[in-house]
């Protein structure tokens, strides 16, 4: 048997001892703890503190391939306005009783908005972006900042910034929300007001004001030499993130390694003022796996969703293999093990908790083969 396996038959044993002898007078403890509201931690241990992460959420794939249609019936049957706000489909991890979360900290909607459509402002104290997998022709306003949505574009809306969308095109268009929801509804941090019920500016410039002042490699404006807690950059653009991942490949060919592992080219997207990550309770990155590529099996503390930009491949979720195509998502709870394989090039956006993590110093990482 081994030590972890003796240490989980020990913690069960003393907890048995604990509460094996049945008495009246134990009854009457327990049901006077009851009246009081009072739990004893002998028989909630192995709950509270297990011997490793046992989370209820579960790893799960969701299709594009049957997202993008309910999506778009959504928005021949639903309207976008004051009061829902958003035509947001949420992403419900089985794991989790019916809550719209796809993890417990993370929470992930395909949004939908229809040709000539706007969705009204409002904040909220939750921190946000959008990714866009597929399209164009829809407009965030951020603070009165418009900033072009485009394929393979990231965008930021920092909590507490009012933001709404409009659509100038006669074609629709969808994208993937993220959000740190489930953690300010925990944490009882969370604030909302409405805004404007149209968009303050309407204007459709290609950049947005932030992206003019922030955007110049290596340049920071020294009217903003103030450090701000998420990044001031409205939009990270997707010539910029391809080509950063197309040269960390081009210099493993020279010899010269600047990938993460053999054949993986991956960027962190940041806050230009920090260094650190793009918003405090959310990281977010790009992958790009050339054709072959496997990528060992790991474990790590804090949860993630993915969706696959561009590609084929699989993905083993603990032990079962999925495969994905162009849109597809996929959430890993904590401490569940995955692993990635590439058919062709693969390129994966990921969205996750980690700021969260590594700030409470409660992260934690496992790679098949390496010592720990």
């Amino acid at each position: 048997m081994s030590a972890h396996s003796e240490a989980a038959t020990d913690h069960a044993s003393v907890a048995n001892q604990m509460t094996g002898a049945d008495s009246l007078e134990l009854r009457e403890l327990y049901s006077d703890f009851e009246s009081e509201h009072l739990v004893p931690l002998w028989t909630q241990l192995g709950d509270l503190m297990p011997m490793h992460p046992a989370p209820r959420a579960v790893p799960h794939v969701w299709r594009w391939s049957a997202l993008h249609p309910l999506a778009r019936r959504a928005g021949d049957l639903v309207p976008v306005g004051r009061g829902g706000e958003r035509r947001a489909i949420a992403l419900a991890n089985p794991g989790l009783s019916g809550h719209a979360y796809a993890t417990p900290t993370l929470w992930a909607a395909i949004q939908y908005l229809g040709p000539k459509e706007t969705a009204p402002e409002h904040r909220h104290a939750q921190n946000a972006f959008r990714f866009v997998v597929e399209g164009e022709g829809v407009w965030t306003v951020v603070d009165g900042d418009p900033v072009r949505m485009s394929r393979g574009d990231f965008l930021l809306t920092p909590g507490w910034h009012f933001h709404g969308h409009h659509n100038e095109t006669d074609s629709p268009m969808a994208w993937l929300d993220g959000l740190d929801i489930p953690f300010a509804h925990y944490a009882d941090s969370g604030f909302f007001e409405f805004g404007a019920d149209r968009v303050t500016d309407e204007s459709t410039p290609d950049y947005s004001r932030s992206e003019r002042l922030w955007c110049h490699p290596g340049l920071r404006p020294l009217s903003g030499l103030r450090d701000t807690v998420s990044s001031p950059i409205a939009a990270y653009r997707w010539e910029h993130t391809d080509a950063a991942l197309s040269q960390q490949l081009l210099l493993e060919d020279e010899g010269r390694p600047a990938t993460v592992e053999q054949g993986h080219a991956a960027v962190r997207y940041v806050n230009p003022t920090t260094g650190g990550d793009v918003m405090p309770t959310l990281r977010a990155q790009f992958h790009r796996l050339r054709a072959g590529t496997a990528l060992a099996t790991r474990r790590e503390v804090g949860s993630s969703v993915f969706q696959v930009f561009e590609g084929r491949g699989q993905v083993v979720l603990d032990g079962t293999e999925h495969e994905l195509a162009k849109g597809d998502l996929f959430v890993v709870p904590s401490w569940a093990a995955w692993s990635l394989r590439a058919e062709g090039q693969f390129d994966l956006f990921r969205f996750s908790d980690a700021p969260i993590m590594e700030r409470l110093h409660l992260n934690r990482v496992h790679v098949e083969g390496e010592q720990r």
